[in-house]
């Protein structure tokens, strides 16, 4: 390994990036010190949210690199070849973007209301207490569905139903951490049934001619399993907590209920919007018609997240901006690892870096079928450990957070309520048979 000077600090500030997620309690602690709506105050309390983390130090970054690179550097034609423009160009910010838009469509009343519906429809059928059923319902179908409509879409609409019916006040916070962690993970390995909707997945489908039935028979048989297990343990872990009547919050009263048409609609733009995922220019454009449509029926519509739903791009521009100076170090540990090594190698790592950028890494260099899969598999396994693990996180994190009290959400409670389901995808991962080539 000969790492440049701007590989090592981007690797110094990406370590700073990660301690800073787990300190983020300290510094909203810090923002109470100062007179509400001060300066100090909003510091800290910006300092303390974690979607603004990545953010933060790839704004430091940038900054070093200028001092080091330049900040923009031409040649004779007057054509950008270097500095820090040149390199944030290089970078692919695709996909910040396309979550940031894809949460504000699946973030909607009229995409909401349907899942529920649905969810509501599939909790009939479960010889179980309503609410248990109900959260059965959301845990699994939700997760898989991500499958179809994205992970990132799947996890804004699961998160909200959670936050709805399940996150008020008489739910315990183990509860909650539990709920959260499945969350997590179960949308991380739901999204492999297919080969577009997993980022980790779509990174490498591509180069290794991956389609949907060779992830449903390697991949997405087992998730499903795993999904439904862990889902099913968790319910009869808290089935106290889970009897009673299913309610919901107030904010579903005095709704204006979205006709039939309203809701293809919203669904027809989420469809092309993750059918143009790759086209950064063609689904901002959708989008921009999106919020037309949106503000012509705003007496059915909910206020669109897009505070959240910036945050949490901002979060992911700040871990592309830094993630790539992780090369020089993650290449060479992929490279001399072997098959069992590099998936639970790949399951650890994912707790520090954001398993789509693993896999990708992956893709540069050559490796065995096998190694391939235990790549993968390793990393959607291990993307529910923490908040950067897996690129849906943030936005769960962000929708969630509230629910955890002035504290918020501790990094260490997640990886904790992550271990159990975790630990069933690596059985499912390891122990099931894969069918086919």
């Amino acid at each position: 390994m000969n790492p440049t000077t701007i590989e090592i600090i981007g690797t110094v500030l990406f370590a700073c990036a990660v301690l800073h997620t787990f300190m983020v309690k300290k510094f909203e602690h810090l923002a109470h010190k100062y007179p509400e709506g001060s300066i100090g105050e909003n510091i800290f309390h910006f300092l303390g949210e974690v979607e603004a983390v990545f953010g933060i130090w790839a704004l430091i970054f940038t900054i070093a690199y200028s001092c080091i690179e330049g900040f923009v550097v031409y040649d004779e034609a007057h054509k950008v070849i270097g500095g820090a423009i040149h390199y944030l160009e290089s970078q692919n910010y695709t996909e910040p973007a396309f979550v940031f838009v894809i949460m504000c469509i699946a973030g909607t009343r009229p995409i909401i209301l349907l899942a529920e519906k649905i969810i509501g429809m599939f909790a009939k059928l479960l010889p179980m207490p309503q609410k248990m059923a109900f959260y059965v319902s959301a845990l699994i179908l939700g997760p898989l569905l991500g499958s179809f409509i994205t992970e990132p879409a799947a996890m804004t609409v699961t998160a909200l139903i959670l936050l709805d019916y399940f996150y008020s006040g008489d739910m315990s916070k183990k509860f909650k951490y539990a709920t959260l962690g499945l969350l997590f993970v179960n949308i991380s390995v739901g999204g492999t049934l297919t080969h577009f909707a997993a980022p980790p997945v779509l990174m490498v489908a591509g180069k290794w001619h991956w389609g949907i039935g060779h992830m449903l028979m390697h991949f997405g048989y087992k998730a499903s399993i795993a999904v439904v297990v862990a889902t099913l343990c968790i319910a009869f872990m808290f089935k106290k907590e889970l009897t009673g009547k299913l309610e919901v919050k107030a904010k579903h009263e005095n709704y204006m209920v979205p006709t039939w048409w309203m809701t293809m609609t919203h669904l027809i733009f989420m469809g092309l919007v993750v059918y143009t995922a790759h086209h950064m220019v063609v689904f901002m454009a959708l989008f921009l018609f999106f919020l037309g449509f949106a503000t012509v029926t705003q007496e059915y519509q909910d206020t669109i997240k897009l505070k959240e739903s910036l945050l949490v791009g901002f979060f992911l521009g700040g871990l592309v901006t830094l993630g790539s100076m992780q090369a020089w170090w993650l290449k060479e540990i992929l490279t001399k690892m072997g098959d069992l090594t590099l998936f639970f190698g790949a399951t650890g790592l994912t707790g520090i870096t954001d398993n789509a950028a693993l896999t990708y890494l992956g893709s540069l260099v050559e490796l065995s079928d096998s190694a391939k899969y235990n790549l993968v598999a390793g990393a959607v396994t291990g993307g529910g450990l923490t908040v950067i693990a897996n690129a849906p996180n943030p936005a769960g994190f962000g929708i969630l957070k509230g629910s955890f009290g002035e504290e918020g959400i501790s990094p260490m409670g997640l990886l904790v309520s992550a271990l159990f389901p975790t630990f069933l995808c690596i059985l499912a991962f390891q122990l099931l048979p894969s069918f086919g080539p």
